[in-house]
């Protein structure tokens, strides 16, 4: 997760009054559709770099072989800050990525055509990522792929440390005793990016979560996230756990290719960053440690919005069904390593990547994204807490983070 600058929190702020329902038009669903037979759409994406983009490009321009429909594909410098202009200008594009920290925003505005629903195989979509894209009863937009959180380990470090295979741990306890092991010199046991997107796994391990699953209640301040933010810090007042920062790295992937870390916490997007930063290091991924209340893991994704204010619905609603479909995601699924967010595809996933099995296996434990509207903002803080949580205390972050949720609950009901 990025660091905003002062420009893009000016334009979430800037989405937030949309949110409110000071734009126009966006509500009305009155925009007259065009039904020709040969329609010209926009699709806008946030690249995570040339392989995502070819394979978006590819897979438009087959739609349009096969549709007799253009599509043309623009890739955001800034997602969230074009999408806040376009909507403002009443000139979105037709359909396009939605970061899931923005999509209650977008929805509650009216700025989203509600297509989920409409779609007949919508089942065949994870339930954790559908919750997360359901507002209101409705499912919204479907996710485009999917990504979870797995124990990465430098395998040379492993060994060097008299560990083997048996001593993969499988619970907290385990964890911290190979994570003490393996720090030594300038090597630390276990460096993670110091964010709820990583740090949550041990609260949902724990038993607990930020909100309640259908998150119409906040549940932050419980024991159970007390004792997984506890647990947290007695790892980093050892000095076998630390943040990517602190090893001068900016995330897990970094520290692990440049061997100041024995083992980390990251998503399946390690695979492509191994591969074309650190092609020499040898690593292994297996299940994260489970907690006092079992296995647990964070699921991450975007979903294809299509604009409520678009003239070319039902086409965009078509090119979102062409691009999710199983075999395009196994497509980019090879192409740039994401999952699939289909529970069809998954299995087929897993047997052409063996070894990306503990991430696929993680689906079945996974908690899906906090997607309330303004939650950004709670989130934002929760991180800089938990910057500090070595000489924090754990009640106390989690009670502000409690009161800035209902808050921003508050606030969108």
């Amino acid at each position: 997760m990025v660091s905003r600058t002062a420009a893009a929190a000016l334009v979430t702020c800037a989405v937030l009054i949309s949110a409110t329902g000071c734009s126009s038009g966006f509500d009305s669903g009155t925009t007259e559709q065009d039904s020709s037979a040969e329609q010209h759409l926009t699709l806008l994406i946030a690249s995570s770099g040339d392989a995502e983009t070819r394979a978006v490009k590819d897979a438009a321009a087959a739609y349009a072989k096969e549709t007799g429909h253009t599509v043309t594909v623009d890739v955001a410098k800034d997602i969230n800050q074009q999408l806040a202009q376009s909507f403002a200008g009443n000139k979105p594009p037709d359909a396009f990525y939605v970061n899931s920290d923005q999509f209650a925003n977008y929805a509650e505005s009216g700025s989203l055509y509600p297509y989920g629903d409409r779609i007949e195989d919508a089942d065949d979509f994870s339930e954790q990522l559908r919750a997360s894209f359901t507002h209101d009863g409705e499912l919204v937009c479907l996710p485009k792929d999917t990504s979870t959180l797995a124990l990465a380990i430098n395998t040379d470090l492993w060994k060097k440390a008299g560990l083997t295979e048996k001593d993969y741990p499988t619970t907290w306890d385990q964890l911290k005793t190979v994570a003490a092991k393996l720090t030594r010199g300038d090597v630390t046991g276990l460096v993670v990016n110091g964010e709820w997107a990583r740090l949550g796994v041990f609260m949902k391990q724990a038993g607990g979560w930020i909100t309640n699953p259908d998150q119409t209640e906040i549940t932050a301040d419980s024991t159970q996230n007390a004792d997984a933010l506890t647990y947290v810090q007695s790892l980093l007042e050892s000095g076998s756990l630390k943040y990517a920062s602190q090893v001068d790295t900016n995330w897990g992937g970094e520290a692990l290719g440049k061997g100041k870390a024995a083992m980390t916490i990251e998503g399946n997007w390690l695979t492509g960053g191994m591969e074309a930063d650190y092609p020499e290091v040898d690593y292994t991924v297996v299940p994260l440690p489970a907690g006092p209340a079992g296995q647990g893991t964070l699921a991450f994704s975007q979903c294809w919005g299509v604009a409520k204010d678009s003239s070319h619905r039902a086409a965009a609603v078509k090119l979102v069904e062409y691009l999710t479909s199983s075999a395009q995601q196994l497509k980019n699924a090879d192409a740039f390593g994401v999952m699939s967010s289909r529970t069809s595809a998954q299995a087929e996933y897993a047997q052409q990547n063996p070894s990306a099995k503990a991430w696929v296996d993680a689906n079945a434990h996974a908690q899906g994204p906090v997607t309330l509207a303004g939650f950004d903002k709670v989130l934002t803080q929760f991180n800089t807490d938990l910057a500090g949580l070595g000489t924090g205390d754990p009640e106390r972050i989690l009670a502000d983070l409690q009161r800035n949720g209902e808050q921003a609950l508050a606030k969108g009901e």
